[in-house]
């Protein structure tokens, strides 16, 4: 995602309806609603904020599926959202990414420990940058340093300006470069889209072949996931879609469906619910990666002081972020945000329970909408996982 959306990403808030039943002259007692219906509710929270549109979806243990969908997709035609409509995946194909690298090294072909001068030489210095002491798993966790500098808007006028821009990623990388890093490699913690341009070209490297084809034979082919697809420089979604819009401040709610992503190697996927909700649970349940890559993919480090404000609690391991969640025990996620799309999800550790909201409108121009449009989704996402608890797989 890029810098000016990462930091409209933040955490969860709690919207529970209760439903009283009585039964002859019993005292009536309180009752949870049903997991189906506990997610409509939670869809219409978000859509009462003032987010143009929600569709969500989760999977039960025994692979039932439920759906959920509020507001428009449209707001010229008032066209009611989809429950299958397609969005930007933005910042959750970094997971895409991880998974690829991580199964290269089960294959030998890389090591985490390798540094990026290994196999780009030359490619990170100047300014303090020093690519003979970043690894690949530096990049992957985001302790690297690199600091960030991906292009990006923050007003209709720039979006307008900047929606076709296509960028290279050595462009990207020099942007980079331009800047001190943030810390000595290992030090700490800070989110680096930079750093996954990288290990994309790392990949390409490795392989012979871009990170995108790679994704594709390895991931998207084998678990059949047809809806997810790589968009290259299109500046446009398959259908159906909901239209994607941007609150840049009072009474500026901007169509900015039409753009190419800035990262458009690494980040210009399209995907659903359904495919998101797919590829999270088989991840977790092992299908993806042995044994021993899956655990270092969950071997964590605190997230920086700033973003705890927006993930309490949270930490971070190789492209996947680990949450807790309120019934006990934690989930494991990969948010995105990008081009008006904001899409929240999360799978229990074992796989067996999965849950996916995107949301067709980034209301990003206060952090008080920041905070109430993520602290619903994420309250939508901890009550779809926590379903069935205190025994939550």
């Amino acid at each position: 995602m890029t810098p000016t959306l990462w930091k409209h990403l933040v955490t969860a808030l709690g919207i529970a309806t209760l439903l009283a039943a009585e039964t002859g002259t019993a005292v009536a007692q309180p009752t949870s609603p049903s997991p189906a219906e506990q997610l409509r509710q939670d869809a219409k929270a978000i859509h009462a904020l003032g987010v143009t549109g929600v569709q969500a979806r989760t999977v039960a243990p025994n692979g039932r599926e439920s759906v959920a969908a509020s507001g428009t997709a449209d707001l010229n035609t008032g066209r009611p959202v989809r429950s299958d409509g397609y969005f930007r995946m933005a910042s959750t194909s970094k997971t895409l990414v991880a998974t690829v690298v991580l199964q290269l090294e089960a294959e030998g072909r890389l090591s985490l420990d390798d540094t990026i001068d290994h196999w780009l030489p030359g490619m990170v210095r100047g300014n303090g940058n020093d690519g003979t002491r970043i690894t690949i798993r530096q990049l992957l966790q985001h302790t690297s340093g690199i600091h960030d500098d991906l292009p990006g808007y923050t007003t209709p006028e720039e979006y307008y300006q900047q929606r076709y821009d296509v960028y290279r990623p050595e462009q990207l990388i020099a942007r980079a470069m331009t800047h001190a890093p943030d810390f000595p490699p290992g030090d700490g913690w800070s989110y680096s889209n930079t750093g996954y341009v990288l290990l994309g070209t790392i990949i390409q490297k490795v392989t012979g072949q871009p990170a995108r084809q790679e994704i594709d034979d390895r991931i998207l082919r084998p678990l059949g996931l047809n809806q997810t697809r790589w968009g290259g420089t299109s500046s446009t979604l398959p259908r159906p879609h909901a239209k994607a819009y941007q609150l840049f401040g009072p009474g500026s709610v901007v169509d900015v469906t039409e753009q190419i992503p800035v990262d458009h190697e690494n980040l210009s996927y399209v995907t659903t619910t359904r495919d998101e909700n797919t590829f999270l649970r088989a991840l977790l349940a092992g299908h993806l990666l042995p044994p021993r890559q899956l655990a270092e993919m969950k071997r964590t480090v605190p997230v920086s002081p700033e973003v705890q404000l927006l993930w309490p609690g949270g930490r971070y391991g190789l492209g996947l972020a680990e949450r807790p969640l309120s019934c006990g025990g934690t989930y494991w996620s990969h948010e995105g945000g990008d081009g008006g799309y904001i899409t929240l999800n999360g799978v229990t550790g074992n796989g067996s329970r999965s849950a996916v909201v995107s949301m067709s409108e980034a209301r990003g121009d206060t952090l008080d909408h920041i905070l109430a449009q993520e602290n619903a989704a994420s309250a939508l996402i901890d009550h779809a996982l926590c379903a069935g608890s205190p025994n939550t797989p």
